[in-house]
């Protein structure tokens, strides 16, 4: 009698930009080929599809990945963003904005990666996370000040091949002063709301 065999594939939920894709997967899918091939979300790049390059970061519960990495069954019930989810409407994220207004790009196919990944940065350096380039990484120290050489180090897995680097770290710059202060006037409008 020969053993029974199991499935190789499942149907599964993929929570995507707020939207809810159902799919039949085989366990061996990427969340980077699910999302190309299989839902059409291609702003997400395939690069070297070893996860050394960065051209397909995504986020998933606002955690960075490489979704060449990443099964696609491994992210069912997590909330997965991709470049095509950043912007509200016709208003561009900050990250996006920042990156349109400094040329943080050239042939543009890595840019969707740095830019989910720009995204995470800011969010990790609001929190407090270090980096190898931090100099106090003590609890007391709060966030470091998000100079170049923290910006580099902290988006040092997403490769340009074009070279638009200093670009790049002047973008995440540019919106991480935005989030700051954007973030600066919801404490003041909660701080209010809270005093009335």
């Amino acid at each position: 009698m020969a053993p029974a065999t199991s499935s190789t594939s499942s149907a599964i939920t993929l929570n995507i930009n707020g939207e809810k894709h159902q799919l039949t997967i085989d366990h061996r899918t990427t969340l980077l080929d699910a999302l190309r091939e299989r839902l059409d979300l291609t702003g997400t790049k395939k690069g070297c599809d070893q996860g050394q390059c960065g051209a397909c970061t995504v986020l998933v519960d606002s955690r960075r990945v490489v979704s060449c990495l990443n099964l696609a069954v491994a992210a069912e019930g997590r909330e997965i963003t991709t470049i095509e989810g950043m912007a509200e409407g016709d208003e561009l994220h900050p990250v996006q904005q920042a990156f349109l207004d400094l040329d943080g790009y050239q042939c543009g196919y890595c840019t969707p990666g740095q830019i989910c990944s720009a995204v995470a940065v800011i969010e990790e350096h609001a929190a407090g996370w270090p980096s190898a380039v931090t100099d106090d990484v003590g609890p007391e120290a709060g966030p470091p000040p998000l100079t170049p050489d923290e910006i580099r180090e902290r988006m040092s897995g997403n490769l340009c091949r074009c070279g638009a680097y200093v670009s790049i770290v002047q973008a995440v710059s540019r919106a991480a002063g935005a989030y700051e202060a954007t973030r600066d006037e919801r404490r003041t409008a909660a701080a209010k709301e809270a005093a009335a």
